[in-house]
């Protein structure tokens, strides 16, 4: 019994999009569609050798979107997990009373139980690198006679190794090197995780400034509660030192959680917090009472989802000083991103903070720019990272991701070769095959004086134009007008390129519907998203 892998670059058939139905259609509009496109399809209409082939071929696949979203059972397995759950053999999904809920979680757990074997073969390897740079002299020289020196004052490097034994047990190996003016240690670290009903348990071994020995834990009280502590001991300088760590954390509602903190140890110190997270905001304020220092700091985050972009802004003031924060985060691509951020404060400074994620990989590099708040240390420290990121994505993102994009879209089509012409054999087909609807629907509106469409054209736009590219699109006006129904015309939020008589001209490439028609003998023109709804004409209530 398994669970075939299917390949990402796997194009499946949207049966919603070819029957031109929306996802919550009822049982009366999914059979009006079926039986307005058997009208047209059914072989028996046809009695050309060469049409009723055509004709037979397109049928069947009219009878198979039917048969799927006419079958509760069938649509809720297509709708929870798409085509390859409806193709999985062997996972029991014979049990017609299963939820959608019930049926994903079935898939999932066959899933899981076909990568279990590659689980317990893999490692997750996670990674940080700092480097500090202490570059002061640039803005407050000791001597003005001399050029400026830039000097690395620190560095440190952590690694650490994960390796699941089965679903429930993880061992960990982490350590860590760390190195300042000449000086440096090192220590590293051996957890053994298991998940425990409703909660987990570790216990950690450890060795570097002295060995290391603790214990932690964590479980869920209901659901909304959760609390975990734990203990260490440290063996250094023939001395024990003690630490004790608790949380207690609280779900407030739906998008905020607070929590209470306390930690004894060497430096001691209680924490309240407060993290509060929506789809574009997110907020987070702690008051930390302990030792050396008292403090209060809130964060803030706005989520440009749409750009990829992160801007975040942070707030400290305590009997330290205080310190003030702005930045930016953005993702460069599926498991890249970068920050940067310029930090000031007293009695801290200047500072800019670069930082490059890469998977599980970080790069972080602090830079100390000046001791104090000098106006021109700020300037550059804000300008700078904006002038390299322009002259890095120009340079380096713009082309990779072109490089990139391409070979997804040569993979795709590699992939789905035989697909997309058959794809683009049946679309002929149809328009062929839809001639004589189309002819009838044509007369129809011009007696009533409604719907026509004068031209539909289906593809990848031009930069900054209306005008499509050449050869990467295709003449939709015979299919689209077939879609007309009462005057109407709806199109559903989904790909086009599933639509009786379309097929995708340009895969992996943005597209647009462009439709030009006439209403009570007005002319229109309109352009919409692959993927956006439309009714026509505008302003109907249909």
């Amino acid at each position: 019994m398994s669970v075939a892998a299917d390949s990402d670059n796997e194009l499946e058939e949207n049966f919603y999009t070819f029957l031109n139905l929306p996802r919550d259609a009822t049982g009366e509009q999914i059979n009006a569609a079926y039986r307005k496109l058997s009208r047209i399809y059914h072989p028996d209409k046809h009695v050309d050798p060469e049409s009723k082939e055509k004709a037979e071929q397109l049928f069947n696949r009219t009878k198979r979107a039917y048969e799927v979203l006419s079958d509760p059972h069938k649509r809720a397995i297509y709708d929870c997990v798409g085509q390859k759950g409806l193709r999985t053999v062997g996972w029991e999904l014979v049990q017609r009373t299963k939820t959608p809920a019930e049926i994903r979680e079935e898939y999932e757990r066959l899933a899981q139980a076909a990568e279990e074997r590659k689980l317990q073969q893999s490692t997750n390897p996670r990674g940080n690198i700092t480097i500090n740079v202490n570059a002061t002299e640039i803005f407050t020289p000791y001597d003005d006679t001399q050029i400026p020196r830039v000097e690395i004052s620190s560095m440190s490097i952590s690694q650490s190794i994960e390796a699941p034994i089965n679903r429930k047990d993880t061992l960990t190996l982490g350590g860590n090197l760390y190195s300042s003016n000449g000086n440096g240690n090192g220590n590293f670290i051996l957890c053994g995780r298991r998940l425990v009903n409703k909660g987990w348990l570790e216990l950690d071994i450890g060795a570097g400034n002295g060995p290391l020995v603790g214990v932690k834990g964590g479980r869920t009280l209901s659901s909304v509660i959760t609390v975990n502590g734990g203990t260490s001991m440290n063996f250094r300088d023939g001395r024990v030192i003690p630490a004790v760590f608790s949380t207690l954390a609280v779900q407030l509602d739906k998008h905020t959680m607070g929590s209470l903190t306390l930690n004894v140890s060497s430096q001691s110190s209680m924490t309240t917090q407060i993290d509060s997270s929506s789809e574009k905001h997110a907020w987070t304020t702690s008051f930390v009472i302990g030792f050396p220092h008292i403090y209060l700091s809130a964060a803030y985050t706005r989520k440009m989802i749409e750009n990829e972009l992160k801007l975040k802004f942070v707030a400290k003031l305590g009997t330290f000083g205080f310190l003030a924060e702005y930045g930016a985060e953005k993702k460069i691509s599926k498991y890249s991103s970068m920050f940067a951020a310029v930090s000031l404060g007293v009695p801290s400074g200047v500072m800019l903070k670069f930082k490059i994620v890469r998977s599980n990989q970080s790069y972080i590099f602090p830079i100390h720019l000046s001791e104090e708040i000098v106006p021109a240390a700020v300037f550059y420290a804000t300008v700078t990272p904006v002038l390299m990121w322009f002259f890095v994505k120009k340079t380096i993102l713009d082309p990779m991701r072109l490089e990139r994009k391409n070979a997804e879209i040569e993979k795709t089509k590699r992939s789905n070769e035989q697909r997309l012409t058959r794809q683009r054999q049946e679309a002929h087909a149809a328009v062929e095959l839809m001639q004589h609807t189309y002819e009838r629907i044509v007369s129809e509106e011009s007696n009533r004086n409604g719907l026509i469409i004068t031209k539909a054209i289906y593809g990848q736009m031009e930069d900054s134009s209306i005008n499509l590219r050449e050869n990467a699109f295709i003449d939709v006006t015979i299919p689209l007008q077939c879609l007309v129904k009462g005057g109407t015309l709806v199109l559903y939020r989904s790909s086009k390129s599933e639509l009786p008589g379309f097929y995708d001209p340009c895969i992996g490439e943005d597209k647009i519907l462009k439709i030009d028609y006439t209403f009570r003998n007005q002319s229109n023109s309109i352009i919409i998203k692959d993927m956006d709804s439309v009714q026509l004409p505008l302003g109907s209530n249909n």
